[in-house]
C-alpha cells in the first residue's frame, strides 16, 4: 500500500466515494427545478421537456453493468477516474448547449461517466471497509447522495434565477477535479479481482440493446413503437439470459439471483426508486406551475425531503450493522408509501405546509430504507461479486429512476399530450400528478414485501460475516 495506513486509505476512499456520490443526485435535482426555465428558453413541449434528466437516466443505467465487470477485470480505481473525468467534460459541454438536442446529448453522455462513478465508488468503498463497519460507511455515503438532492433544488433554483441553468453545470466541475486529486494522489493501490478475465462483448451489447429497448419503449408509450420495442426488448433479454448462463466469464453473473437476499433486497430498491425518483419533478411543476412559485422558493420546500434523508441515512446505516438490515428497509418502505399516497390528493387548495409535512414523512421512509437495503445486497455476496453487486445497486437505482420519470412521461402523454404547460391544462396537470403518485404509492406497499422477504436468512448471514 505503499506506507499508506488502512486507515488513512479508507478515509480517502471515503471522501472520494462520498464527493463523488453527491454530484448525480445534486446535478438531477437541480435540473429538475431549472426544467420549466429550460423548456421556455428553448420552446419544447412537456415530453421533450422530460427527456433531458431521462437521457442522463438511460445511458448511466445501460452502461452501468458492463463497466461494473470491467472495473473487476482492468482495475476499480481506474474506471473510477476515467468516469470522473468523462462527467466533468459532459458537464462543461451541457453548459455550453445551443440547443435542447444538445443538451438532451451531453446529458446522456455525463450518463455515461456517472455510470463508471457509481459503480466503482461502492464497491471500492465495500472492498476497503470490513463487514462491522461497511453499513457505517455506507450511510455516510448514501447521506451525500441526499445532501446532494438537499442543496439541488434550492442552489438549482437560485443558480437558475440569477445565473442562468447553464451555472448548474458549471459549479460541479471544481468539486469533480477535487475527486480526481484525492483519487490519483492519495489513494494507492488497486483493485481487479478478475485480472486477466475475458470482457463479455457480445454480452455487453446484447445487455445495452435489451435495456435501451426497455427503457426507451417504455417512454414512448403509448405509441405502438413503444409497445413493439418492449416486446423486442423481452426477446433481448431471454438471449441475454441464455449468452450469460452459458458463459465462462459473464458481464453479468446472473446466479447471483439464486440468492434470494440478494434478488429481492435489489428488487426492492428498482421497486423504491420507481416510486420516488419523480416527486421531485412532480412538486416541481406544482409549486411553479399552479402555486406560482419561482425556482428558487420551490427549491427551498423541496429541500425538506433530502435534508431528513440526510439525517437519518447515517444512523440507519449504522443500525443495519446491528440489526436486520431488510427489516429497517420493509419499515422505510411503508413510511415512504404512506407519504407518496397522502400526495395523491393534492389540489390547487392543498397548504404549502401539507406539501412540507408529506415530504418530512417521505424523507424519514427514505432515509430508513436506503442504506440498510445497500448493506443487504452488498453484504449478500463474495468479495469477488462487488463489482457486480455495485452494479447491480446502481442499475436498480438507475433503472428505477428512468422507469419513474417513464411513468410521469406516459401519464402526460395521455392526458396532457405533447403541448407545452400552460394554464389552460393546469387541471389536466393536477389530474396526472395526482394519478401518478396514486401508482407510486401503490408501488411502494408492493415494494414492502421485496424489502422484507427472507430476512431471518439475511440477518443470520449478515451476523455471520
Amino acid at each position: 500500500m505503499n506506507g499508506e495506513t488502512e486507515g488513512s486509505l479508507r478515509l480517502y476512499v471515503l471522501i472520494a466515494a462520498t464527493l463523488s456520490s453527491f454530484l448525480t443526485p445534486f446535478m438531477g435535482s437541480s435540473i429538475n427545478v431549472a426544467l420549466p426555465v429550460i423548456a421556455l428558453q428553448f420552446r419544447i413541449d412537456a415530453i421533450l421537456q422530460t427527456w433531458i434528466p431521462t437521457a442522463f437516466l438511460l445511458a448511466a443505467a445501460i452502461f452501468a453493468v458492463p463497466f461494473g465487470r470491467l472495473s473487476e477485470i482492468y482495475g476499480m480505481k481506474r474506471i473510477f477516474i476515467y468516469g470522473n473525468i468523462i462527467f466533468t467534460l459532459a458537464s462543461l459541454l451541457s453548459a455550453l448547449s445551443p440547443s435542447a438536442v444538445a443538451l438532451i446529448i451531453f446529458r446522456a453522455i455525463q450518463g455515461v461517466g456517472s455510470a463508471m462513478i457509481f459503480v466503482t465508488g461502492l464497491a471500492i468503498l465495500t472492498r476497503v471497509f470490513p463487514p462491522m463497519e461497511r453499513g457505517k460507511a455506507i450511510g455516510i455515503n448514501t447521506a451525500a447522495v441526499y445532501i446532494g438532492l438537499s442543496l439541488g433544488p434550492v442552489l438549482g433554483g437560485f443558480l437558475t434565477r440569477f445565473l442562468g441553468w447553464q451555472s448548474i453545470f458549471l459549479v460541479t466541475i471544481p468539486l469533480t477535479l477535487l475527486v480526481l486529486a484525492v483519487t490519483v494522489f492519495r489513494i494507492r493501490g488497486e483493485w481487479a479481482d478478475a485480472a486477466g478475465e475475458r470482457f463479455d462483448v457480445p454480452g455487453s451489447i446484447t445487455y445495452c440493446i435489451f435495456l435501451f429497448l426497455l427503457m426507451y419503449g417504455f417512454s414512448a408509450l403509448p405509441d405502438m413503437i413503444g409497445a413493439i420495442m418492449i416486446l423486442m426488448s423481452v426477446v433481448a433479454f431471454l438471449v441475454f439470459l441464455r449468452m450469460e448462463l452459458a458463459s465462462g466469464s459473464p458481464v453479468f453473473n446472473v446466479r447471483l439471483f439464486k440468492n434470494l437476499r440478494f434478488a429481492f433486497s435489489s428488487l426492492a430498491a428498482l421497486i423504491n426508486y420507481s416510486a420516488t425518483f419523480a416527486v421531485s419533478l412532480l412538486l416541481s411543476y406544482h409549486l411553479q406551475y399552479i402555486k406560482g412559485l419561482d425556482p428558487g422558493s420551490s427549491g427551498l420546500i423541496l429541500v425538506t425531503q433530502p435534508v431528513v434523508m440526510a439525517l437519518v441515512a447515517p444512523l440507519a446505516g449504522r443500525a443495519s450493522d446491528r440489526f436486520n438490515p431488510q427489516t429497517l428497509a420493509g419499515l422505510g418502505m411503508a413510511i415512504i408509501s404512506v407519504a407518496l399516497i397522502s400526495l395523491s390528493l393534492l389540489g390547487r387548495g392543498t397548504p404549502v405546509a401539507m406539501i412540507i409535512l408529506s415530504l418530512l414523512i417521505l424523507g424519514l421512509g427514505f432515509g430508513l430504507f436506503s442504506s440498510p437495503n445497500t448493506n443487504a445486497i452488498m453484504g449478500s455476496v463474495e468479495r469477488r461479486d462487488y463489482g457486480i453487486a455495485s452494479a447491480t445497486v446502481s442499475s436498480m437505482r438507475l433503472i428505477g429512476q428512468a422507469f419513474s420519470i417513464g411513468i410521469v412521461t406516459l401519464i402526460f402523454a395521455f392526458l396532457i399530450g405533447r403541448v407545452p404547460i400552460s394554464p389552460a391544462n393546469y387541471e389536466l396537470l393536477i389530474k396526472s400528478t395526482r394519478i401518478c403518485f396514486l401508482i407510486f404509492g401503490v408501488l411502494c406497499f408492493i415494494g414492502i414485501f421485496a424489502a422484507i422477504a427472507r430476512r431471518n436468512d439475511a440477518h443470520e448471514k449478515d451476523k455471520g460475516s
